[in-house]
């Protein structure tokens, strides 16, 4: 798998579960919604540690600089 999340990307992505992992400890999102936003939470996380998006790669997307690439 060849990394195609940015940096910037990544933040945004652990932010958002974060603050779903927040509402779910205080109670603030429960039931079926819960599950829900829990899971793509993990999804969140896991996506951001490997700098790896299946969808992104589906859809030719890459946030994150070409390697080798000189600015």
């Amino acid at each position: 798998m060849k990394k195609n999340m940015g940096n910037a990307d990544r933040i945004v992505r652990l932010v958002i579960a974060a603050i779903v992992g927040i509402l779910w400890i205080t109670g603030v999102v429960q039931g079926v919604l819960a599950i829900g936003l829990t899971a793509v939470a993990g999804i969140f996380v896991v996506s951001s540690a490997i700098s790896f998006c299946p969808l992104y790669s589906i859809f030719g997307i890459r946030t994150c600089p070409l390697e080798g690439v000189k600015k």
